[in-house]
């Protein structure tokens, strides 16, 4: 069997460095960000029809407002009835799988690249990544930033500003930097 293309390790989660082909995903991606931003606030249609193209799934129901960045699209996938405020940011190395009824405050970030701490790797361009898995029913909020391998558990909420390191059970308010959890639902 041949090697693997960056793709085909990028989507694997090995390291990989960003090639032609994912800078060409991630132009699409850009340029139906762009569309996104153009649509009229009153044409919810048409943004959920670009949605629907950008995005892996996207949940009936589901409203991003603009704002929306992410790297490739096709790695997010949103649950039904999903609310994401102003300025969401997806980084979607790898998956990001998103409940039903989660809420998103604005500008959260959810970050799955993660770079090597060897410093010739970093300069030669390697990166990696984990996924993001956040269960049904999560509120997430304004300018938390979740970050790579985390899963947060349903009904969780995530206080504004939080930085998320690590998992989040389901049923906890967890907030800070570095994001603890200070209570059980």
């Amino acid at each position: 069997m041949g090697e693997r293309t960056m793709r085909e390790r990028m989507m694997a989660g090995q390291p990989y460095i960003t090639d032609d082909e994912l800078l060409a995903a991630q132009r699409r991606a850009a340029r139906i960000c762009r569309e996104i931003d153009a649509v009229a606030p009153d044409d919810g249609a048409q943004r959920h029809a670009l949605l629907l193209e950008l995005l892996g799934a996207f949940g009936e129901g589901s409203e991003i407002r603009p704002g929306f960045r992410c790297d490739y699209g096709k790695q997010v996938f949103v649950g039904a009835r999903v609310f994401a405020n102003f300025g969401l940011v997806a980084l979607d190395v790898a998956r990001i799988t998103i409940g039903d009824d989660v809420q998103f405050g604005p500008n959260v970030q959810l970050l799955t690249p993660t770079h090597p701490t060897d410093p010739q790797q970093r300069r030669d361009k390697w990166e990696s990544a984990a996924p993001i898995t956040i269960g049904d029913n999560a509120w997430i909020g304004g300018g938390a930033i979740v970050l790579a391998g985390v899963a947060i558990g349903e009904n969780a909420v995530i206080g504004a500003g939080a930085v998320v390191t690590r998992d989040v059970v389901a049923n906890a308010v967890a907030v800070g930097n570095p994001a603890r959890v200070v209570r059980k639902l």
